[in-house]
């Protein structure tokens, strides 16, 4: 019951910012694509500039499931490093524990790679680390414990199932998939990072 209430929020938050949050959530959008409620298929009039940078900004923080302080510290490094803000961002974002376990295919789902996290199941460079927020350096190697591989989830992982409903595996990972490990080898650049974004709408949001 709980699952299924999880899911229906899921899907209606996907068709509210028009992206599909999950494999489930796209499955539902592709038979309803249009937004959630009785007034989701009327004709909308146009949104504000203002509103579309604030959906564009959710948009962002929900594909990685982060709170709206996390997000704001994000883009305050962001815009210290040299190069473009909005670019950096979705960088640094890229580099956080869970969403290299998600990219990696050990996870079907950004909330499922939290909890591997959160619950230790997830090892960097032989060391447990239970922050999701952990920012994965160059080199490091992401592994699952040796005493969690057993477990169903990492069983069903290791045959690289999760793999046939997530994006390609980008470039800047090397993923043994059978071994559940993979190195972040670089940096990610924005061009490769899987997510849907014009991130020069979330830094004009948090520039205004």
């Amino acid at each position: 019951m709980a699952s299924n209430l999880r899911t229906r929020r899921t899907v209606r938050h996907s068709r509210a910012l028009g992206i599909a949050l999950t494999p489930k959530a796209e499955k539902y959008m592709e038979r309803r694509p249009y937004g959630p409620g009785q007034h989701g298929r009327a004709r909308r009039k146009a949104d504000s500039d203002y509103s579309v940078r604030l959906k564009e900004k959710q948009r962002l923080r929900a594909q990685y499931n982060i709170r709206e302080a996390q997000m704001r510290r994000y883009f305050e490094e962001a815009k210290r490093t040299s190069g473009l803000t909005g670019e950096n961002l979705v960088e640094l974002l890229e580099m956080r524990l869970d969403a290299l376990v998600l990219r990696a295919g050990f996870a079907r789902t950004i909330q499922q790679a939290r909890q591997m996290v959160v619950h230790r199941h997830i090892v960097v460079d032989g060391a447990r680390v239970d922050r999701p927020s952990f920012r994965v350096k160059e080199g490091q190697l992401i592994h699952v414990h040796e005493r969690s591989e057993k477990m169903v989830p990492f069983q069903i992982s290791a045959t690289g199932a999760h793999q046939d409903v997530l994006p390609a595996v980008p470039g800047y990972l090397d993923v043994e998939i059978d071994k559940l490990q993979a190195k972040l080898t670089r940096r990610p650049k924005r061009s490769e990072v899987p997510v849907t974004c014009e991130e020069q709408l979330v830094v004009e949001y948090y520039a205004r």
